[in-house]
């Protein structure tokens, strides 16, 4: 299993199936039922469908004369209602999406009324390929037209648009360029979803990176005449923050790289390279076009020339002002929101069955639940026992008298191992079947000189379940070192880095239990997949702060003229529209993922679109002014901005409401 790191136990099993003659294999899983009880015909159907199907896909190497004889192939229920039979293919036949039509048309041939399901470990795997086939095309047209649509009401330029939207689609495809090289050069695993995350992440954040350009060039271009000029004091004063916001995601990013999981880690460097390109493309080719164009790109909205221009208060201005006037009223409002949220974690957080990633139930997810129906003891997914053959009776004694065990059959012999098929009482992947899987594990592995390992499709969930987390107890805390670590280079402090990582954690906690209860009361999922949580964490920590870095840098930039109070008013005032409407872009751009047929993408796309909301409106726009409100100048210690200055205020100077002087130079 290429998610698993090569110590996990049910990858020693994968591996050694893959070593041994025949190689690894897909086992299908053929239930026939017919509500009113099987006929005769219905009998011989199914008979001749094994016979077609075993012949078409005999083993690679033929089990020896004697061996393999457990019984019957073919499964009739007590009930007389269903059959059921087991076919292993071998991997080199090929992969379970190309081998399940096929399959499905030599059954065809059946009695009207007998109903047929093809289920098994390959066929849900074939259901899970076909929900991926073609989704990194829809999620690249999806994202481009919703960047398209909240540019154009963003701007409401019928040119100005196209600008940012052509560099971020340069950025993408140089993304996917240096990708392509990275996972060739350095064996980097990449899937489908860590494909479409690639697209949402280049998009969002690198959008996100032209609106604050933009914002900044408009500001300069009221201020020169020079359009050159202009831009390089928007860069000036836009290029520190984006570096930051870029630095945090990147390094954010990376963290990842400490993770067993190798599709969670192999997202680290390839997240981190998609972030880099974006950064390049919008600090270099996006502002090089837009000076070429000129100010007529703004048409019709031209920003002329004007040292006189008056700035409006707006309403970001205004509502800085209210904060100001009930800095604890915004303070306590705001927490009692995030607080309220956080209650959703009471809601079902328990890991999501791979039964129930489906938002419609494919025929595999039918064909469980009908063989649970009428076979109760094949109702699990079976395990794989390999052991070395001269202690093959022993461990299949032991592993017959563990709890939870219906059967236990032994296999073929190769090269000096034995597998055995256990099938356990319990449904797949709950706790009652990992724990089974679990005691089978540890009574095998007292049998000295058996050398004896667990696999199979639901010891693979085990497996993932323990390593994810495992890998959330070292990325989690090492991504928050390295983005406070970022924050007080950034702002040359220690107590904003942490102020705002404080309210960047609460932030996400209120963000997760409103989703849980979204999932949990009016969506019906049955759980969380267990990949969510660091992915949104990582994403909500590394893109949440960006909001925070755009705003603090700005204040701290305007505290040293004007004062902490006035600083943090004006920031707010200065940067609030564009900073909405980044995160407006960078919510719906993850937002795509709700609309493909997956639970865990419409979980991850809902939690990271309404986390973002949250920090950019919310956290944002009320609590982090707020809290810089209420204290004061020392929001910036040990720095020299910390400390009172030792000149009376002139009349130039600002006073805070309590009583705090603006800050000289």
């Amino acid at each position: 299993m290429d998610a698993l790191p090569a110590s996990a136990e049910s990858t020693k099993v994968a591996a050694l199936e893959d070593k041994l003659p025949g190689g690894e294999e897909n086992t299908f899983v053929f239930v026939y039922h017919r509500a009113g009880g099987l006929t005769a015909d219905d009998s011989a159907a199914v008979e001749r469908h094994y016979n077609t199907l075993a012949k078409q896909y005999p083993p690679k190497v033929a089990p020896p004369a004697g061996e393999n004889d457990a019984g019957a192939p073919t499964q009739r229920s007590d009930d007389g209602k269903a059959m059921v039979f087991t076919l292993n293919v071998s991997t080199t036949y090929g992969e379970p999406a190309v081998l399940i039509g096929p399959m499905r048309d030599a059954a065809k041939d059946r009695p009207a009324g007998l109903d047929l399901d093809v289920t098994g470990p390959a066929g849900i795997d074939a259901d899970m390929d076909a929900v991926f086939d073609g989704i990194d095309v829809q999620v690249f047209l999806t994202t481009i037209i919703v960047v398209t649509v909240l540019l154009i009401l963003t701007y409401r330029s019928p040119v100005l648009w196209i600008i940012p939207l052509v560099a971020v689609g340069v950025a993408a495809l140089t993304a996917m360029a240096t990708v392509y090289l990275l996972v060739k050069g350095f064996g980097i695993v990449i899937n489908s979803q860590n494909s479409a995350l690639l697209t949402i992440l280049v998009f969002g954040v690198g959008t996100d990176y032209a609106l604050l350009l933009i914002a900044r060039y408009r500001e300069a271009l009221h201020h020169h005449e020079n359009v050159r000029v202009a831009m390089v004091h928007a860069l000036r004063g836009a290029a520190p923050a984006i570096i930051a916001s870029a630095a945090t995601v990147v390094a954010g990013m990376l963290c990842l790289l400490a993770a067993d999981l190798n599709e969670t880690r192999g997202l680290g460097p390839i997240g981190a390279a998609g972030i880099l390109c974006a950064l390049v493309a919008m600090l270099t080719l996006f502002p090089a076009v837009l000076v070429v164009l000129g100010r007529r790109i703004f048409w019709p909205a031209i920003p002329h020339f004007n040292t006189a221009m008056q700035e409006k208060p707006g309403p970001w201005g205004r509502l800085g002002t209210a904060i100001s006037r009930r800095r604890w009223v915004a303070t306590l409002a705001s927490l009692g929101v995030l607080g309220v949220l956080t209650v959703g974690l009471a809601g079902n957080t328990s890991i999501l069955r791979e039964q129930d990633q489906f938002l419609s139930t494919p025929e595999s997810v039918t064909g469980f639940t009908v063989l649970r129906q009428h076979f109760p003891e094949l109702g699990g997914q079976p395990m794989t026992v390999f052991t070395r053959a001269a202690y093959q009776e022993r461990v299949l004694n032991v592993v017959k008298g563990v709890p939870g065990v219906a059967q236990a059959h032994p296999g073929e012999t190769k090269e000096g191992w034995v597998d055995i098929s256990v099938y356990p009482t319990d449904a797949p992947d709950t706790t009652a079947e990992y724990d089974t899987i679990k005691r089978v594990r540890t009574a095998v592995h007292t049998v000295n000189g058996a050398e004896a390992i667990v696999g199979g499709p639901s010891a693979e969930h085990l497996d993932t379940d323990m390593t994810t987390r495992r890998d959330q107890k070292v990325v989690i805390p090492l991504v928050l070192a390295v983005v406070l670590i970022i924050l007080g280079l950034l702002l040359r402090a220690i107590v904003a880095p942490l102020v705002l990582m404080a309210t960047v954690v609460v932030s996400f906690a209120a963000a997760f239990g409103g989703s849980v209860f979204v999932f949990d009361t009016i969506l019906g999922f049955k759980g969380i997949d267990y990949s969510v949580p660091l992915l949104a964490f990582m994403f909500l920590v590394a893109l949440g702060v960006d909001y925070n870095i755009f705003l603090t840098h700005r204040a701290r930039e305007e505290a040293v003229r004007l004062g902490t109070r006035d600083g943090m008013l004006k920031a707010l005032s200065a940067t609030g529209g564009v900073i909405t409407s980044a995160g407006l872009v960078l919510a719906a751009t993850f937002a795509v993922l709700v609309s493909l047929p997956l639970v865990m993408l419409v979980e991850l796309g809902f939690l990271v679109a309404f986390g973002v909301l949250l920090d950019a409106l919310l956290v944002r726009s009320v609590l982090v002014p707020a809290l810089t409100l209420l204290i004061g100048r020392r929001i910036w210690a040990p720095s020299r901005l910390s400390r009172p200055t030792a000149q009376p205020p002139t009349a130039q100077q600002s006073l805070a409401d309590d009583g705090e002087p603006a800050l000289q130079r």
